[in-house]
């Protein structure tokens, strides 16, 4: 048997851990139900939804007081006091309490407002009756009065029996909770925890903290005729999570004589490449790119106030960190292109190489999504060899929005079953601000500056963590999976509050119905979820020629830091998802780095 504890955390302060983080369900696992291990950083895994207007703007939404309890089959339920993002009451939730549903207690749907009375509600507690097949709920209200009812089904979220009033309700063993001693989680406030198999620990620890490198595997005896065919061995480090990832090894061949039949022993070290951050101060937005085999990096460029792009050229990608810059566009090359050259993409489409970017002829309200085009057999370092910037259109010809009301910016492209789609953020402004939207549109191969199809919203900023400073989801770029399709973005302000959340489409489905894409509740990279990175957003991913993927993002080296580009190692945790905190540490441990086998000279 185990323990889980569901709790809150206080409010630490605006840019490390405000309100609209601090307001939201936290978990934590325990063996004894003394002492607890946080869970996902201890960070929010359960967020209200903010309200929406008739004109699409957004009411952002926080929750208190959250109680988790078991239901039948194995299912879970929340019911929490809805409470306005900073913390202030909601009146629209006045006399009502928010209830949720999950079957893994790491996917929650919400299911809406539950009305219990007139009053504004301090406490919830449910419990599951099996007898009925009911859940009783109690609530204490701010006059202090207690009531009790029941409902029946959950998803349903009705009272199925009239409040009933009691004065020492809560007093009950039932809804006091396991005796809840401090957990020593920093800034926890604990709400309730409930008995867990030990074999639902286990997955909860597996989802919700990083993997962490436990073993690897080698074959104990390897063939080979010269030092090349080595390459074809890889290892195997295992994690944490029960996922593994292939892993290259470089070999100490001093005592092998390949002119010579007969066997040897040899040791190796598994391959890691060492990317120390940042890697590029004052370069925000970064993507590397991969063309006729050598590896490009462009970034937007924050020394000089965005106001040109640069692109290095290397081998490899560890050379990328070195490389000469060159100039590839200012805002003096072109007419109607100003400053603000944001988000600069490689995309590769139909076997043509584009840089996808924002830009403006001057003001900030009239920034756009733009497109450049190498020409054929052009050299991608050489700023003449690319086409002036197009605007992105419609199939028509027409605008995407009206410019000086809304912006267009951070446009990705990819391909998903033969067909090629644009993602992009855009934000209306005049006559009010909406916050910025993702939306997604086919996109005509041909001529990539041209929509197919009208655009669709894909995503709005309706979580804590994406509206915390701004409403902003921006920053989108793909990353194919085993099946699925994610979809990374970044939302709220571009300070200490930026974050990366994820969309998930399965094959199969189509990807312009907003309704078959599956947000995550919670973002997968914080500022809390890498020591010194603050801030962490707006990726992009590239696959080297050993098949490892890396991420490319940027965040602050300290609260004040400026914007400064990494890059890192994606690991695909046991489920197949992308895991973007997987440090260089936990990633390859010390004691698991060397490789030792018996080589056949062949």
């Amino acid at each position: 048997m185990a323990y889980l504890l569901n709790y809150t955390r206080k409010p630490i302060s605006k840019q490390l851990y405000d309100p609209k983080l601090a307001y939201s369900m936290h978990l934590a696992v325990s063996e004894d139900g003394r002492e607890y291990c946080a869970l996902n950083h201890n960070s929010g895994i359960l967020y209200a939804k903010a309200t929406e207007n008739e004109d699409g703007s957004l009411n952002p939404k926080s929750l208190k007081n959250p109680w988790l309890f078991p239901v039948a089959e194995g299912h879970y339920g929340v019911a929490a006091i809805r409470i306005e993002g900073d913390g202030e009451d909601d009146e629209e939730s006045r006399g009502r309490v928010l209830l949720f549903e999950t079957e893994n207690l790491t996917e929650y749907r919400e299911i809406g407002l539950l009305k219990l009375g007139t009053e504004y509600i301090e406490r919830v507690a449910c419990d599951y009756l099996p007898e009925s097949d009911t859940i009783r709920i109690v609530w204490k209200e701010r006059t202090g009065e207690c009531f009790m009812s029941q409902i029946g089904n959950l998803g349903e979220g009705k009272l199925i029996q009239a409040p009933t009033g009691s004065e020492d309700i809560f007093e009950a063993d039932n809804y006091a909770g396991r005796a809840l001693a401090e957990p020593g989680i920093e800034g926890a406030v604990p709400q309730n925890a409930i008995e867990i198999t030990a074999e639902i620990a286990g997955e909860l620890r597996r989802n919700l903290l990083t993997p962490v490198n436990t073993g690897l595997e080698f074959s104990e005896r390897i063939t080979a005729s010269n030092p090349k065919e080595l390459n074809q061995y890889r290892a195997v480090a295992l994690y944490s999570d029960g996922s593994s990832a292939s892993k290259k090894v470089d070999w100490d061949l001093s005592k092998v004589d390949f002119g010579k039949k007969g066997v040897y022993e040899i040791t190796g070290r598994v391959h890691q490449e060492h990317y120390k951050f940042p890697i590029a101060p004052n370069r925000a937005d970064p993507c590397i790119g991969k063309w006729n085999g050598r590896y490009y990096f462009i970034a937007t460029n924050d020394a000089d106030n965005n106001h040109t792009l640069y692109i290095r050229e290397a081998d490899s990608i560890p050379e990328l960190l070195e490389a000469e810059e060159h100039l590839l566009l200012d805002c003096d090359t072109y007419p109607g292109i100003g400053g603000l050259l944001w988000a600069p993409e490689f995309h590769e489409i139909n076997g043509r190489l584009y840089i996808f970017h924002a830009a403006t002829p001057g003001e900030f309200f009239y920034e756009e999504s733009h497109v450049m085009e190498l020409k054929e057999g052009g050299n991608p370092v050489c700023k003449e060899d690319w086409s002036a910037p197009r605007r992105v259109v419609r199939k028509d010809g027409s605008d995407i929005c009206e410019a000086g009301k809304e912006i267009t910016l951070d446009m990705t492209c990819f391909e998903w079953e033969g067909i090629y789609y644009a993602v992009w953020s855009q934000r209306q402004f005049l006559p009010k601000d909406l916050g910025a939207w993702l939306y997604i549109a086919r996109l005509n191969p041909d001529e990539p500056w041209k929509l197919l199809t009208n655009p669709v919203v894909l995503s709005k900023p309706e979580y804590g963590w994406a509206n915390n400073h701004t409403f902003v989801d921006e920053g989108p770029f793909a990353l194919p999976g085993e099946g699925k399709l994610f979809l990374t973005f970044s939302s709220a302000a571009v300070d200490t509050s930026y974050v990366i959340g994820v969309l998930t489409i399965e094959k199969g489905k189509d990807l312009l119905d907003a309704g078959n894409w599956k947000k995550k509740n919670y973002p997968i990279l914080t500022s809390r979820s890498v020591e010194g990175e603050f801030g962490t957003g707006h990726n992009a991913y590239v696959t080297d020629e050993d098949g490892n993927v890396w991420n490319t993002y940027h965040a602050r080296p300290g609260v004040d830091g400026v914007r400064s580009s990494g890059i890192r190692r994606v690991h695909f945790n046991a489920q197949g998802e992308p895991v973007l905190d997987m440090t260089e540490e936990l990633d390859v441990k010390e004691e698991y780095g060397s490789v030792k086998t018996l080589l056949t000279v062949i």
